[in-house]
């Protein structure tokens, strides 16, 4: 995926949610104004990808306790330097869960959710700005997880409980969104 692609793909995100708008037009405009935008050496800011990661019956949600940031979330990180911000986001799944990708399906291609957080100043970074790119995902929760060494834990959590782990705007607008699902699902 070259830019251009995720660009087309931030021209066809349509969002019900006014602060989520307002983030994807300002995603937009930084990738558009950025050819390094996948880098992330490029500061003050730089897209990174995650997934909104659901099990088959769309009621639990798979959530890692992150070793660096000490909060829990959903999987993801750097694109470093890779353009394919889709492939980016599968592969991290992956390797955090340490689920197999043949085991993780992809929803759509389509993007489910975008974000923009600040990441604080730590001794391995300055205060930065991640441009969030989020794709839906399942993945059986019956399967181990094995995990890896950047999460202190990981597990699947019900969505009535998410905020429990993380209260954060992104996560209650996934879970809204996770929720909005299922009732189209059912019709």
């Amino acid at each position: 995926m070259h830019r251009q692609q995720l660009l087309s793909l931030l021209n066809d995100y349509k969002t019900v949610f006014m602060e989520e708008k307002a983030m994807a037009e300002r995603t937009r405009r930084f990738v558009a104004a950025h050819t390094d935008c996948f880098n992330r050496a490029l500061m003050p800011a730089h897209v990174t990808a995650s997934t909104w990661v659901l099990n088959p019956s769309h009621d639990f949600t798979l959530m890692l306790h992150h070793r660096k940031l000490h909060l829990w979330l959903q999987p993801g990180g750097h694109a470093d330097g890779d353009a394919d911000i889709l492939r980016v986001a599968l592969k991290e799944t992956s390797e955090e869960s340490g689920i197999d990708l043949s085991q993780i399906r992809l929803v759509s291609e389509a993007i489910f959710d975008i974000d923009i957080h600040t990441i604080h100043e730590s001794a391995h970074d300055p205060r930065h700005e991640h441009f969030d790119i989020r794709f839906l995902v399942e993945i059986d929760n019956q399967l181990p997880l094995p995990g890896n060494d950047e999460s202190h834990d990981l597990g699947w959590v019900a969505l009535d409980q998410v905020s429990r782990f993380n209260n954060a705007l992104s996560l209650r607008r996934m879970v809204q969104k996770t929720r909005m699902l299922n009732s189209q699902r059912r019709r």
